[in-house]
């Protein structure tokens, strides 16, 4: 059994619990802290002044080191193994002398198919929640607010600078972290059985969308009518909108899903108001809310957040907006609902906007559903602005996994945060009673532990010609390396990326398609007046394709992504070799007069299928 220290932190690496200071024992040689209950043969009395840890009294267990025959001959299987580079040989031959050669068996597949090649440069494991720096480096979202937290400004790995703005504002690699949640799902080298197929319905082919007449005074869909509603829920409906209420595609609304903007968000009913943040009724209970970045309050934290009521704000005459906060917010109206849910522990779906810039769990573009909140605590406050707002603090419970993670599974109940802003809170509320939306830790699931709200607005499940419409399609068999590569497309060429960068602001492109997209343009535009004066040279303002940030500072020397294009060259490689092999299989079939084999369709069809919703649609260049 290993034995080790507490951290930095105080925790304990071993039982990951953080000892009171009378269970703590401090080395009399080293000064690191242990925890008592965790040493194996812990000091019979503290009364001895002196006392030294494993580390320095060398009474650790070592690994067991195998024979010398077996440890050459197992060298010389490695060596023999044409099927490795001579990378992985050098590894697995590290590996074998270091003792850890037999891995343990609940290890994750995703280590095994990215080969240590994508780890965080600080803790050295797969990414949580990844964020990758313009040298090309990841690092876990935690890690890497640590690593700045403590004043430094350059890459743990290269030590190449980190610009200002990643380092106060950091943006999450969805794309990465979507393809470490596939490589964490996959329990075997390929496919065990049929995998999840989700028939997406692409935006050409969708009928009766938001759209905006000639008649419309302003551009955009300020003006715009509402398209049909593509689902069966009632607009009160509370919880996930299941499949059974999705006749068009038959997998209902799933966490992940984005839209170009919230009257396409409406129509698949996970934010109904195309304007208004909060979709609720004061008597009855709140259904969604939206974090689009209207009040300066709201702090995000992924899977939890603090959310601020609406209202305090002079909208008289036909004012929209208003950023000014002239008066106190009262739990009424909408945040009155809110506090219902809060009462009775209704599920809130929850979308963001990629209007939210403050946050680093906000989409790069458009709206992003992010799954079901429950609202712990609410209370009022003195805002940033002086008057009293209401807050209202949401924690995840969703069964499915956040689109920043990698993990594979669903939420689990957590503690809740520590607020600091309760101190000098006023009308706090809390839930005194079970919330009717809970975990059940025999199905291992979150579900209605009390009847959901009957709707007051039932609907007509049916379509007009009396039948449900589902559609069905018969999954194919798809190795983990080939969805896995189409996560790593680019989102210009919309193709698995050559040579690949990533942007300040976590997108992911090809180095010829970026530097194509901006061929022909300076850095710097000389100015000269009308007298013949040279005037100071203007630095050029380049927007990233799939953002409106400036990258021109990284064009000037991009830095390919060397961690990623190894992985990329791994699975190309191995989805190449499997391919062979199938196609190997089919020729025997072929050639078997006992057995008529049907031939599959193409590998590329069938990963059309699969790709991801926003590699479906089409890519649109910004307007110059």
């Amino acid at each position: 059994m290993a034995q080790l220290p507490c951290d930095s932190d105080g925790v304990c690496m071993l039982c990951k619990l953080k000892p009171s200071p009378s269970q703590t024992l401090s080395c009399g040689t080293c000064a690191t802290p242990w925890h008592l209950p965790c040493l194996p043969s812990p000091p019979l009395s503290l009364s001895d002044s002196h006392w030294d840890c494993p580390d320095c009294s060398d009474t650790f267990c070592h690994h067991p080191v195998a024979p010398t025959a077996h440890l050459v001959s197992a060298i010389h299987a490695i060596q023999a193994d044409t099927s490795l580079t001579d990378q992985q040989k050098a590894i697995k031959r590290q590996q074998l002398l270091a003792g850890s050669a037999h891995p343990s068996k609940d290890k994750t597949k995703a280590k095994d198919i990215f080969d240590g090649s994508l780890n965080c440069s600080i803790c050295m494991q797969l990414p949580d929640r990844p964020v990758t720096t313009p040298c090309g480096h990841n690092f876990c979202l935690r890690c890497f607010e640590k690593w700045i937290g403590q004043g430094k400004r350059t890459c743990a790995n290269c030590r190449a600078q980190i610009p200002t703005k990643m380092a106060s504002q950091p943006r999450i690699n969805s794309q990465l972290a979507m393809a470490i949640r596939l490589a964490k799902a996959a329990k075997s080298e390929g496919s065990s059985g049929p995998p999840k197929v989700y028939h997406f319905v692409r935006n050409q082919d969708r009928p009766d969308t938001a759209f905006t007449t000639e008649r419309a005074k302003k551009t955009g869909k300020a003006n715009a009518c509402s398209g049909k509603i593509f689902v069966t829920v009632p607009p009160d409906h509370f919880g996930p909108i299941p499949a059974e209420n999705d006749p068009t595609r038959n997998r209902g609304v799933l966490v992940g899903d984005t839209w170009e903007d919230r009257m396409e968000c409406r129509q698949w009913g996970a934010h109904l108001p195309h304007v208004a943040g909060i979709a609720g009724q004061s008597a009855y209970g709140s259904q969604s809310v939206a974090l689009s970045g209207g009040y300066e309050d709201d702090e995000d934290h992924g899977e939890w957040f603090l959310y601020t009521g609406s209202g305090g704000r002079d909208l008289s005459g036909n004012k929209r907006t208003n950023k000014l906060q002239s008066f106190d917010q009262k739990f009424e109206n909408m945040n009155e609902a809110l506090r219902v849910s809060c009462r009775k522990g209704y599920p809130v779906r929850v979308v963001r906007s990629h209007k939210e810039k403050r946050s680093s769990y906000a989409p790069e573009s458009g709206v992003r559903y992010d799954g079901v909140y429950r609202i712990e605590k609410c209370w009022r406050k003195n805002g940033i602005q002086g008057c009293k707002v209401c807050r209202y603090l949401f924690v995840r419970c969703d069964n499915e996994p956040a689109p920043w993670t990698s993990d594979e599974i669903g939420d689990r109940p957590r503690p809740l945060p520590k607020i600091d802003e309760l101190k000098g809170a006023v009308d706090v509320t809390e839930r005194k009673g079970d919330p009717s939306w809970d975990y059940d830790p025999e199905k291992g699931c979150w579900l209605w532990k009390k009847p959901p709200p009957e709707s007051k607005k039932p609907v007509d499940i049916k379509s007009e010609n009396g039948t449900t419409i589902r559609v069905k399609r018969k999954a194919e068999n798809v190795s983990v390396k080939e969805r896995l590569l189409k996560e790593f497309g680019c989102q210009i060429c919309r193709k698995v990326m050559a040579s690949p960068l990533t942007t300040p602001c976590a997108h992911n492109f090809c180095k010829a398609c970026l530097e194509g997209a901006f061929s022909g343009q300076s850095f710097i535009r000389n100015r000269a007046c009308g007298g013949g004066r040279t005037l100071r040279a203007q630095k050029n303002v380049m927007k990233c394709p799939s953002c409106s940030n400036d990258i021109a500072d990284f064009l000037q020397n991009p830095q390919v992504n060397r961690e990623m294009l190894a992985v990329i060259e791994s699975l190309q490689r191995q989805a190449e070799e499997n391919s062979e092999e199938l196609s190997d299989k089919n020729d025997e079939n072929l050639h078997d007069p006992t057995e008529v084999s049907k031939p599959s369709d193409s590998t590329d069809k069938v990963l059309e299928e699969i790709k991801d919703n926003e590699l479906n649609q089409p890519h649109k260049r910004r307007k110059e």
